[in-house]
């Protein structure tokens, strides 16, 4: 039988935007964030930036809004569907909370440097 313990739990929200970063470091096709983070214009909360990544708390729900690199060899759509689910998946996980919406903006290409001889 769990047991209720009063108490007040923070997580910080350098947290919420260390998760989605590492989800998409972590994901195929993913070469890099984006130098800036989108703005989520239609949700209201507490607000965290990271690298290429803005995510807005409110009432335990997530509005995340992220900005990468991707190689020039992946579908592109495919992996903006892939990002939104682990994304989702990833911070409902860990933290618990429900995810409203995961806005994937794929910014720029990034071809791999020819190495001449």
């Amino acid at each position: 039988m769990k047991q209720s313990i009063s108490g007040k739990i923070t997580i910080a929200p350098q947290v919420l935007t260390t998760i989605v970063e590492q989800t998409a470091l972590d994901t195929k096709g993913v070469r890099a964030l984006g130098a800036r983070p989108p703005h989520i214009r239609d949700a209201e909360g507490r607000r965290a930036v990271g690298s290429g990544v803005e995510a807005i708390v409110s009432d335990n729900t997530v509005f995340v809004a992220l900005n990468v690199e991707a190689a020039p060899d992946v579908n592109m759509l495919a992996l903006a569907e892939v990002l939104q689910r682990d994304i989702a998946r990833n911070v409902e996980h860990i933290l618990g909370m429900k995810v409203a919406r995961v806005d994937v903006a794929i910014g720029d290409v990034t071809f791999s440097e020819i190495v001449q001889e």
